[in-house]
């Protein structure tokens, strides 16, 4: 079956790649000239672990191209998956222009019957004004194409992007045809045989899981950061809270780790993305919302943790260091979208500390986007020599390499031994305790 993705974000990129795993002949698309280049040389324009050796194994095999040509692609391919980006206005709304700018071209392309699939996570009713926009550039070729559009929402988490597109949690496929249903079963026939759960439902319903998902999962971060401040008050321990929790099957472990707040590309765009649906159609998130502003309260709260403390402790604050380890959002991409550091690191500058900052994969991002403070921002060669001569370290990405850090010539280093353990890695290590005045996050 031939299968175009367009759009080599990462999710076009990742579903692109895994599609041609599963031994589909795949062509993904982009208007970026220079992207599409370099993917043909083999550089990803993403940091995801896994996948640059599934890239290079299916152009190998000849089951993976990457193309400019928007009508090449349309014209030849059976399935079209749309997987641009859907970016948060100003008022926390998706913004659907890339979306519908596709949907326009592929109804100028098209040849024959087509399944159209939105892999973008977008707002219920998309998938009906797509039809709506491919049917009018039909009509105004006065043509008629019968085509089916799907809507088959995306669950990857960034780091994890190739095993969750391997071995999924679960398939949803929004469509009311037989026939587009019957090619997607197809499509992820490796699944289906392998028994992943499949749920076949309507467009409407299949857009709005996406979204109803991440927003539960936000909740679930938000409740367990404010669980943390608390802790901090009355002298509980938020994992051992967290794991009390946890042991209740209704509850489950999974995302109550307290920290410093959740960014990326998803939970802080799909939240407010949901709320503002809600609100055109006279409904109140008010737990969604509520999961918004406690977010925000919880990167304030750890950047002024640090500046109180320092503060109290007599510290001149336009002459003490502050080293950041981690800066990309999570471990295990280079994504710096929404990531707790831009806000934290903006707030210790303002107060006049100098930032000393290193990051396995996030620093090339964060340069642009902390670009404004860049002249109190010195980015390091590796974490030990992000500690040198500083006077506090934060531990804001739990990467691994931190996590087995040699903590004894850290605290060398180091003119003083403030740690602000922001992912709560060092919260059950003694030593680290007794060498550093540790404060976690609840706990």
């Amino acid at each position: 079956m031939n299968i175009g993705v367009i759009g080599t974000g990462y999710v076009g990129l990742v579903q692109g790649v895994i599609m041609s795993e599963f031994g589909m002949n795949v062509t993904c698309m982009d208007v970026a000239s220079e992207k599409i280049e370099k993917l043909r040389k083999g550089i990803l324009p993403i940091y995801e672990p896994g996948l640059k050796e599934l890239l290079d194994k299916n152009v190998s095999l000849g089951r993976l191209k990457f193309s400019t040509d928007m009508k090449e692609t349309v014209e030849n391919s059976e399935v079209l998956f749309i997987a641009v980006g859907t970016p948060p206005k100003d008022d926390g709304s998706a913004d659907l222009k890339y979306v519908m700018s596709v949907a326009e071209s592929i109804g100028k392309a098209l040849n024959g019957y087509k399944v159209i699939v939105d892999k973008s996570t977008v707002p219920v009713g998309t998938g009906r004004i797509v039809k709506s926009v491919i049917q009018k550039e039909l009509d105004s070729r006065q043509v008629n194409y019968d085509f089916d559009i799907v809507s088959n929402p995306e669950f990857l988490r960034e780091g994890k992007a190739v095993r969750d597109c391997l071995t999924p949690d679960r398939v949803v496929i929004g469509s009311e045809s037989e026939k587009a249903i019957e090619i997607m079963k197809k499509v992820y026939d490796v699944l289906f045989i392998n028994q992943t759960p499949f749920l076949i439902t309507n467009l409407e319903t299949a857009e709005m899981i996406k979204y109803a998902s991440n927003a539960f999962l936000a909740v679930k971060i938000s409740f367990i950061n404010e669980m943390a401040l608390l802790a901090d008050k009355v002298g509980a321990n938020i994992q051992e809270i967290a794991r009390g929790m946890g042991m209740d099957g209704r509850i489950s472990p999974k995302f109550l780790h307290a920290g410093p707040g959740y960014g990326g590309s998803c939970f802080p765009k799909d939240t407010k993305a949901i709320a503002d649906i809600a609100h055109k159609y006279d409904e109140q998130m008010l737990v969604v919302e509520a999961a918004i502003a406690a977010n925000e309260k919880q990167k304030k709260k750890m950047a002024e943790r640090i500046i109180t403390r320092l503060k109290e402790d007599g510290k001149e604050l336009s002459s003490t260091t502050v080293t950041m380890w981690g800066l990309s959002f999570k471990p295990d991409t280079d994504d710096m979208r929404e990531a707790p550091s831009i806000d934290i690191i903006k707030e210790l500058v303002k107060a006049g500390i100098k930032i000393k900052a290193y990051c396995p994969e996030g620093m090339n991002e964060a340069k642009w986007r902390l670009a404004d403070e860049e002249a109190q921002i010195e980015y390091c060669e590796n974490e030990y020599a992000a500690c040198e001569n500083s006077d506090v370290l934060v531990l804001m990405t739990e990467w691994h390499q931190f996590r087995g850090a040699d903590m004894t010539r850290v605290s060398a280093l180091m003119r003083d031994n403030y740690f602000f353990d922001l992912r709560n890695v060092f919260a059950k290590n003694q030593d680290v305790k007794n060498n550093f005045k540790y404060y976690g996050v609840g706990c």
